[in-house]
């Protein structure tokens, strides 16, 4: 992209977060705890349970924070169900972010768009992630490539084989439709 380009796109995106079409993040509460985005256009966009909990945690972040939220994918004292959420709830950002649709594409290739190689060059997952295979594929905790099929351009599905590390049996973790 050209520099020009990118200078429109930051353009664009700087006046979008100044329109407001961004929810405020508090920052941090006291004794260090993440706080939590929330209010009522957080709270009544998104279902309840765990999926909105992790959708209320990033969605009213700015950029930088949601890269550093990522850091907690395959993460000690969490599930591989909270792993594909958080992965869901990435996607969703990335949608609004790019105010566009999926990435598409497998693993690798979703991988890439969300590690910077996106219209916008901004990184949703560091890079150098640990759950990033040598192949470029985000993994499980177990170490399995997910699963992102795409339902339709604005809904994916996100899939995790779980300890046994096979799709597509009863231990799966699965987020989305």
């Amino acid at each position: 992209m050209s520099r020009r380009r990118r200078g429109w796109a930051a353009l664009a995106l700087g006046a979008a977060l100044g329109a407001g079409l961004w929810l405020r993040h508090p920052g941090p509460a006291p004794g260090g705890a993440p706080a939590r985005a929330g209010g009522p256009a957080a709270a009544g966009a998104f279902a309840s349970g765990a999926a909105a909990r992790a959708q209320e945690e990033i969605v009213g972040a700015t950029p930088p924070e949601i890269l550093h939220y990522a850091d907690a994918l395959n993460g000690p004292g969490r599930s591989g169900q909270d792993d594909v959420q958080l992965l869901s709830s990435l996607l969703q950002v990335y949608r609004r972010v790019t105010q566009g649709t999926n990435p598409v594409g497998d693993n690798a290739e979703i991988t890439a768009v969300l590690t910077g190689k996106n219209r916008l060059g901004y990184a949703f997952i560091r890079p150098d992630h640990p759950a990033i295979s040598p192949q470029g594929e985000l993994c499980d905790r177990w170490g399995t490539p997910y699963f992102f099929h795409q339902i339709s351009g604005t809904v994916m599905q996100v899939r995790s084989a779980g300890p046994d590390r096979q799709h597509w049996t009863a231990d799966d973790f699965v987020a989305g439709p």
